[in-house]
Parts: C-alpha cells; sequence; structure tokens
C-alpha cells in the first residue's frame, strides 16, 4: 500500500473523572492529536454502565489514538501505572495510517 504508516491503535476507556490525568499522561508522552467519544456504555468491573439510563451519575469515555512504535512504548510507560491507580482499560493493536491532502478548515 502506498502512502501508509505502520502506526499502533489505542482504545482507552476511563471514567470521565479521570480524563484530565489521561491526557496529561498523553501529553508527557508526546501525543499530539486523539479524539474523544462521551458517555461510553458496557459491562466492566464497575458493572453495567448505560449511556441511556438518567440516572447514571458516572460517566465513561473513550480516547482513540494512533502513534509510531516508539512513540507508542511512552504511551504504554505512562498508562500502565496510571490504569492500576484509577481503573479503566486500554486496547493495543497494529493499524495503518492512510496519508491523505490536509484538511483546510
Amino acid at each position: 500500500m502506498n502512502n501508509t504508516i505502520a502506526m499502533k491503535r489505542f482504545e482507552i476507556v476511563v471514567g470521565i473523572e479521570k480524563l484530565e490525568e489521561l491526557v496529561e499522561i498523553l501529553d508527557n508522552s508526546g501525543v499530539r492529536g486523539y479524539s474523544l467519544l462521551k458517555n461510553v456504555g458496557g459491562l466492566g468491573s464497575r458493572g453495567v454502565r448505560d449511556p441511556d439510563d438518567v440516572l447514571m451519575e458516572e460517566e465513561n469515555i473513550m480516547v482513540v489514538l494512533a502513534c509510531k512504535g516508539d512513540q507508542a512504548q511512552k504511551v504504554v510507560d505512562g498508562l500502565r501505572p496510571a490504569l492500576k491507580s484509577f481503573g479503566g482499560m486500554c486496547l493495543i493493536s497494529d493499524c495503518l495510517w492512510l496519508e491523505g491532502p490536509p484538511i483546510s478548515y
């Protein structure tokens, strides 16, 4: 494939109250771009999180990012102790980034 770069994809789910700490870890790791998906539901160690439940007080958020291998290791090194401390999950997979023309706004 032309114009592709091998990267690592991170899908990180944490309670929204930990978002600021997570962003700080990503910043310290040199990450310069990510996407946030709010009101993520599912079943985890804290039970069922239903984003459609109007009484749900605690909200999950998913952060999705991709970076090259050397930077990915920095993210893992910063993220591992944090997740042990405040919970959540992180999935890491191989991916390809497809270069395209710059987006103009």
